[in-house]
């Protein structure tokens, strides 16, 4: 199985060409010390680590999985060292607060180190991944005591961290949520109920492990209003700090997966364990979005890497494997026959995975630039842009990066042939890897009724909004030629909207049938900007990274406006049929 390493020059060319790294940190005001070449030695030295450390792993854990007795979970062999190599290297404190041991790094350069983590070894990269993701929660929302016995060692990574939602009889609707919490005095709880799906939520790399677990208090009032939130640990820290007696919770099984199997996904049972409250009572929702907002962005770049590592294996191969002879003629008469990348479908495949990757990396790190806006802007007006964009942008980055990820890692499968069916390549993983992260923290229909019901009905009003200002400004300031079929499907997009919203009016089932296709259709336009974006940052190029390289941006950016980009002409047709083809048919008449 091929470990190629990660396109760290694309990394660079979008972090400085696209999205100006140091004009963003000095407008800021923070991270100023940190350049383009301070960036890139960071991003270059996380992806020789883990292409060393990680990459080596990832066969090896899909085929060995994790492992379940008794109340313990041992992760395939090798990830107890990489996590503690990681740990030591300084890689799980990177963004970390200097106070609780961090590094004070740029929360750009954790997005990138999450999509790495992803890249190299999928079923690694949840626990360093979710870690981070239950430190912030605490660090925003905890008290302080809390916060000075826990956010030490998870910055670290010396203990991890979960989040536990899901239960047996309910998913996404978390107001059937029935785990309880009992009041046991001295600020304590005892959390009593079973989740289910906890990713991380047992395992051997780390001493201890705290969930962050979604229950109810005996007076709670009934739905989402009535959730609290509590901080639960594996180990119950001593009067030193350290791990103590073990709590009342364990994992009662893993689930057999499809996927992501060297990642434990575990039942778990708390049985009358101690906890702590965050927050108020019966805000426990609201602050749990907070890290599952940060969850849905890094799952859609978990779905970005795994599109670059489709492409990368699917790259290598095309160039290498020989097949017939191209159709005008043969371009290596000294061989037997013709490598397939010169076919044009072989070609239509690559390209397609390469624009998918590259673009969705700007979409993604834009959305990443916008989150630092709202952690440091001094500007309440840019501050709320910021806010307004990442509400937006958000289920299209989670839906969009991971549908089109199992399209790419199909194609990955595809270029390969028969071989790509075969475990031998570990194309055949990619595919079912990916497919989890279409599921994670919502599936795409949750994700297209969140962005057309909840963001563009009730906060954008039926309009676009910051996103449709930004790409007007763009065609409008900038000059390149594909502004003239952007500016079309720029007002493709608004019709649409437009449209929906009139007959949601008239019958609110038009929303969910509209839902899906109209969240792809945004992705496409959305993807067209940053590749417009692209181009002039290709033709403005400044020379650091080969004539190559930037001629196969602004071929790559052509090839989608012109076999992609039009696919919204279809999504448009079958959003404006409506919704009585799929409401008007009767249950017995399935």
């Amino acid at each position: 199985m091929a470990n190629l390493p990660a396109p760290v020059k694309d990394i660079q060319f979008i972090a400085d060409e696209v999205l100006d790294l140091t004009g963003h940190y000095q407008k800021l005001g923070v991270h100023e010390d940190i350049d383009v070449e301070t960036f890139m030695t960071i991003v270059d030295e996380a992806s020789k680590f883990l292409h060393e450390n990680a990459g080596p792993l990832n066969r090896q854990a899909d085929e060995q999985a994790c492992r379940h007795a008794g109340d313990t979970v041992t992760t395939p062999d090798g990830f107890k060292a990489l996590y503690q190599a990681y740990c030591e290297a300084g890689w799980a404190s990177l963004d970390g607060d200097p106070e609780y041991g961090g590094q004070g790094l740029s929360y750009w350069l954790q997005l990138i180190l999450g999509e790495l983590n992803t890249y190299y070894c999928p079923g690694w990269s949840n626990y360093p991944g979710l870690t981070h993701g239950a430190r912030e929660l605490i660090e925003h929302f905890a008290p302080d005591a809390l916060k000075q016995q826990y956010l030490p060692q998870l910055t670290t990574g010396e203990w991890t961290g979960t989040m536990c939602l899901t239960e047996p009889h309910c998913g996404t609707d978390l107001g059937l949520v029935n785990t309880a919490a009992k009041p046991i005095g001295d600020d304590m709880y005892e959390i009593t109920g079973t989740k289910i799906f906890i990713t991380s939520g047992e395992h051997d790399l780390a001493d201890n492990i705290i969930h962050l677990v979604l229950a109810r208090l005996p007076d709670a009032p009934k739905g989402t209003k009535g959730i609290s939130l509590f901080l639960v640990p594996k180990f119950m820290p001593n009067a030193e700090g350290a791990v103590g007696e073990r709590n009342s919770l364990a994992a009662a099984s893993i689930e057999h997966k499809m996927g992501l199997n060297g990642s434990a996904t575990c039942v778990m049972n708390f049985d009358q364990a101690k906890g702590y409250l965050i927050g108020a009572g019966n805000d426990g929702l609201k602050i749990m979005f907070t890290m599952m907002n940060g969850a849905r962005l890094n799952t859609g770049i978990q779905g970005l890497s795994a599109t670059q590592a489709s492409y990368e294996n699917a790259l290598a191969y095309a160039k290498d494997r020989l097949q017939m002879r191209s159709a005008t003629g043969p371009k290596m008469p000294n061989k037997p026959a013709d490598p397939i990348i010169v076919h044009a479908d072989v070609r239509r495949m690559l390209l397609t995975q390469k624009a998918f990757a590259e673009g969705n990396r700007a979409m993604a790190y834009f959305v990443g630039q916008k989150i630092e806006v709202i952690k440091h802007s001094q500007d309440p007006e840019a501050v709320q842009q910021a806010e307004q964009l990442l509400a937006f942008l958000t289920p299209i980055i989670k839906a969009f990066l991971t549908e089109v990820a199992m399209e790419a890692t199909n194609h990955g499968i595809q270029v390969y042939g028969g071989h790509g069916y075969i475990r031998e390549h570990g194309q055949e993983q990619w595919h079912r890897d990916a497919k989890i992260f279409t599921l994670y923290e919502g599936t795409t229909g949750i994700q297209a009724l969140d962005l057309t019901g909840r963001k563009m009905l009730q906060m954008q009003k039926g309009q676009l909004g910051e996103i449709a200002d930004i790409i007007q400004d763009f065609i409008n300031q900038t000059d390149t030629p594909l502004n003239d079929q952007l500016q079309s499907y720029l007002d493709m997009w608004h019709e649409v909207t437009g449209e929906i919203v009139q007959r949601a009016m008239q019958n609110p089932d038009e929303v969910g049938a509209a839902s899906v296709d109209y969240l792809m259709l945004s992705g496409y336009v959305i993807l067209g900007y940053f590749w417009a974006r692209m181009y002039a940052a290709a033709e403005q190029n400044k020379g650091n990274l080969g004539a190559d390289f930037y001629r196969g941006k602004l071929k790559t950016a052509v090839f989608y406006f012109h076999k992609i980009l039009p696919r919204c002409q279809a999504l448009k047709a079958t959003i404006l049929t409506g919704a009585e083809s799929l409401m008007d048919i009767a249950e017995g008449e399935f």
